[in-house]
């Protein structure tokens, strides 16, 4: 596993970015994963050796403190501020460097786990184009019930691959939010899976 360039989040700035798989100057694809609270990117990136893709580069980023945000996913937006906006920039931080590297967000599969699957589920409704995945493994969107979506969209995920895994029993994640999700991310034009 080797660092390659943080982020640029302000509060999660400087922390790593961890990378196994092909190396990204000759990398056909690659994969962001989000770990979940009080874990490491060094925790999430072993799914890579599950995954197993050839020609795929894996990003693993480190939470600061190894929280995304400090709060419950359903709690008002401005009580997980600023460190929301830090963590989702990550992601904008990583997306740009995989697409001066030559991987557009069509080649790039954002996944997440706990925190890290709101992230990847939020990011993706916030910031809606084609990519080449996102799975949500355990999460949904952020914010309260009623937390408003533009509408109509700002954009649309163009058929995009979109997998939401959890427990329908899940203490912190309720079935009707992974529900929401999936209506939300199908709407912005997400061909959603959804397991529970």
């Amino acid at each position: 596993m080797n660092p390659v360039e943080p982020g640029a989040g302000y509060l999660h700035q400087g922390q790593p970015v961890l990378q196994t798989g092909e190396p990204l100057a000759t990398a056909r694809a690659a994969m962001i994963l989000m770990h979940g609270r009080g874990a490491s990117a060094e925790d999430i990136l072993g799914l890579a050796e599950q995954f197993d893709q050839p020609g795929f580069a894996y990003l693993a980023p480190q939470a600061r403190g190894s929280v995304w945000y400090p709060n419950r996913f359903m709690e008002p937006l401005e009580s997980n501020e600023p460190w929301l906006s830090s963590a989702l920039d990550v992601i904008t931080q990583l997306l740009k460097q995989l697409g001066d590297q030559g991987l557009a967000a069509e080649r790039v599969i954002l996944l997440g786990f706990s925190q890290g699957a709101c992230l990847v589920t939020e990011y993706a409704a916030r910031n809606p184009q084609r990519y080449g995945g996102v799975a949500g493994l355990s999460g949904g969107l952020i914010g309260p019930d009623g937390t408003p979506r533009p509408d109509p969209p700002l954009g649309s995920l163009e058929g995009t691959p979109v997998f939401l895994g959890c427990s329908d029993v899940d203490p912190h994640i309720p079935k009707s939010r992974v529900e929401y999700t999936a209506q939300v991310l199908s709407r912005l034009g997400g061909r959603v899976t959804t397991r529970l």
